[in-house]
């Protein structure tokens, strides 16, 4: 069973950057995608990207242009790089794997908090 951590979330200012990541040892063996979610206080659970076992990748509109999913194999390390951040991308962003039988868990997430 593959289990995620996530970890690079805090305060930045609007229009900063952040680089959150997924650890998941055996992902990539156990041909897992990971898919990252975030969920604002009071609102819920939204998907923002995703990126497949076969390295195919997808974002969520809003997100789309600004934030960069990317995989470090030799890692086990997902990595969402998120840029021109906004006051609305304040949520718990939270780290997913998927698609099979090993890959079904949620990590406990990490805060993002964009402001001034």
């Amino acid at each position: 069973q593959v289990h995620v951590v996530e970890s690079g979330g805090g305060l930045v200012q609007p229009g900063g950057s952040l680089r959150l990541s997924c650890t998941a040892p055996g992902f990539t063996s156990n041909h897992c995608g990971i898919a990252w979610y975030r969920q604002a206080a009071g609102k819920q659970r939204e998907w923002v990207s995703l990126f497949n076992y076969d390295n195919r990748t997808a974002y969520e509109g809003s997100v789309k242009g600004r934030f960069t999913i990317s995989k470090d194999t030799n890692k086990d390390t997902v990595y969402l790089q998120m840029t021109s951040l906004k006051p609305e991308d304040t949520a718990m962003y939270i780290c997913n794997a998927y698609g099979n039988v090993n890959c079904n868990d949620w990590g406990q997430g990490t805060q993002v908090t964009v402001s001034s």
